[in-house]
């Protein structure tokens, strides 16, 4: 009872900064249960990329991972961006470092270079557009070369190359997300034994063996979208980041969602505590700070891909 009693002071707390500070809390599909329920919006990558354009607060606390908060700060040179633990640091993102993307350009001179949102900004800055789960098939379609380098994560390649002529060249060659990849076929084929009514939806990330078994594949969010409105079935299997599943379940409580695989977590995604986002919004810190070169030709990258998107 007292530990109840202090989570909701702490909530509380939480509520009366965000009003003296102007600042709103952005929270990734991935985050814990009681992150995801004190966040102003929760989303995709997209979607908050989007809304990190859209508000008109001074502050916006960013609970997900680096890349993400980066992005964040790009799209808002002028707003402060905080995210409450520096620690959370996307280990895809890290896979594919600058010097390695300079590389490939040069043995590639006449391809585009198109990024997952998934890259470090100093990746970014060297890429002509960047893409999410959500629209790296119409990014990649949307290029002017024949040839496409795209990075990190080579299982989103591949679900971008199934709707495009265009020759992906995947960089680095294998780039993956760690907790994507323990969702394998022997989960998929137990989950599907133990609920064989159960619609198949995964993330894109996921390895092809899985998303050739799905019914759909869509980022976190339109996952979501599908779950809430697909009509044949109320039973799904989801393939990705377990986190999801509490937005799911918040959102379709009729309905039965079941995880592929249960290990399929992100230890980054849950470094983010209601405590670390309370002593964010005290010290307005720990603030992403990007160099400014680097922050103006990465922004090029991203209003591209928005472009693109609306």
């Amino acid at each position: 009872m007292e530990m109840r009693k202090e989570g909701i002071e702490r909530v509380e707390r939480i509520e009366r900064l965000k009003r003296e500070k102007n600042a709103i809390i952005l929270a990734h599909n991935y985050q814990r249960a009681e992150v995801q329920d004190i966040a102003e919006f929760v989303g995709d990558s997209l979607d908050l990329a989007r809304k990190a354009m859209d508000t008109t607060s001074d502050t916006i606390i960013f609970c997900g991972v680096d890349f993400m908060a980066e992005t964040a700060a790009i799209l808002n040179p002028d707003k402060k961006v905080v995210i409450p633990d520096k620690g959370a640091i996307c280990p895809m993102a890290q896979q594919l470092p600058a010097g390695d993307l300079l590389a490939a350009k040069r043995a590639h001179p006449d391809a585009e270079v198109v990024l997952y949102v998934n890259t470090l900004a100093e990746s970014k800055a060297l890429a002509d557009c960047i893409c999410t789960s959500a629209n790296a098939q119409e990014i990649v379609n949307a290029m002017d070369t024949s040839t496409i380098l795209f990075g990190p994560d080579c299982n989103l390649a591949y679900h971008a190359q199934k709707t495009t002529s265009k020759k992906i060249v995947p960089v680095p060659e294998y780039g993956l997300c760690p907790s994507h990849h323990q969702i394998v076929m022997a989960d998929l084929i137990k989950a599907k034994e133990a609920h064989p009514r159960a619609k198949i939806v995964v993330h894109p990330e996921c390895i092809p063996e899985v998303q050739d078994r799905a019914d759909y594949i869509a980022s976190t969010s339109g996952m979501v979208k599908i779950c809430n409105e697909v009509e044949a079935g109320d039973e799904f299997l989801i393939g990705t980041e377990v986190g999801l599943l509490h937005r799911l379940k918040k959102e379709a409580p009729k309905k039965k969602f079941y995880p592929i695989s249960t290990t399929a977590v992100c230890p980054q995604m849950k470094m983010h505590t209601l405590e670390k986002i309370e002593e964010a919004l005290e010290k307005e810190k720990p603030e992403v700070v990007i160099e400014k070169e680097i922050m103006e030709k990465a922004r090029k990258a991203i209003e591209r891909m928005l472009e693109i998107s609306k």
